[in-house]
């Protein structure tokens, strides 16, 4: 504990630019968890809509991708989409990134990790959203039929707003996750928080005063804890404020009896 607490032991984190290398590394697992969190939800939604359709021509392939891409491991998924993707793909992604982009998106490799968050969480996401959106009550669509809305109309104004309202806390906890799987990427030599990190603990690389490698991953995950609390304080409010706006009420519900109780009460 007193290697812990020890002044001398954090001395780097006010020696030159230490802490600004620290943040500078963080700030690229942020954009790419920014990029693979716009992406996977895209992707997720479109993948829940083709496994809920009646047509079994989406459906059977979307279960068979859904179902290959979340039971792979994800470092599995990077390192390989890292070496196996053509190079015409990377000289392509090369070419297309802005010069405004940090150097270490600006890497072709990375096309690589970003591609393989994405099928990941996308495939996590669709059976979250799939789940939602199944979690209605059958009689909502019936009743948006009655009305003369058609398939699309029934999803967009009435299916899709409920549905997404329930998932919101199980998908904000995949996009945490999301989040913090960005530090795999180190293993395709993308420079981000775990490398600066690893870089700081060398000896002499900042103002001639090492970092120990326990505290320099100590203030890493402080790092991640900021930034994963604040997006859990947000999904709180979020359903709380909707709550609020919908007028629903939760009832603690303790036992057996109370679960019989309540569901007497909803018939």
């Amino acid at each position: 504990m007193t290697y812990l607490v020890d002044p001398a032991n954090w001395e780097w984190l006010i020696t030159g630019n230490s802490f600004r290398f620290l943040v500078e590394g963080f700030l690229v697992n942020l954009e790419i968890a920014a990029i693979g969190i716009l992406f996977s939800l895209i992707f997720g939604l479109l993948l829940a809509l083709m496994r809920i359709s009646n047509l079994r021509l989406l459906s059977i392939p979307a279960g068979i991708w859904v179902d290959v891409w979340r039971n792979l491991p994800l470092i599995f998924i990077i390192l390989y989409l890292a070496l196996s993707l053509p190079t015409s793909w990377r000289q392509a992604y090369g070419d297309a990134i802005p010069d405004f982009f940090p150097e270490a998106l600006q890497n072709e490799l990375v096309i690589g990790a970003l591609v393989g968050l994405v099928l990941y969480n996308s495939a996590v996401l669709c059976e979250i959203m799939r789940s939602g959106i199944l979690s209605l009550d059958r009689g909502q669509r019936e009743a948006a039929a009655s009305l003369g809305l058609t398939y699309t109309q029934q999803m967009r104004f009435v299916i899709l707003p409920q549905g997404l309202r329930r998932m919101l806390p199980a998908t904000v906890s995949q996009l945490i996750t999301l989040n913090k799987d960005t530090t795999l990427v180190s293993i395709i030599a993308i420079q981000e928080v775990i490398r600066h990190g690893s870089s700081l603990t060398s000896a002499n690389f900042f103002g001639g005063v090492q970092a120990p490698i326990l505290h320099v991953f100590i203030m890493i995950g402080v790092f991640f804890i900021a930034v994963n609390f604040a997006l859990s304080r947000l999904s709180r409010r979020l359903e709380i404020r909707e709550r609020k706006r919908t007028g629903t009420k939760l009832r603690r519900v303790a036992g057996l009896e109370d679960q019989v109780a309540a569901e007497a009460d909803l018939v």
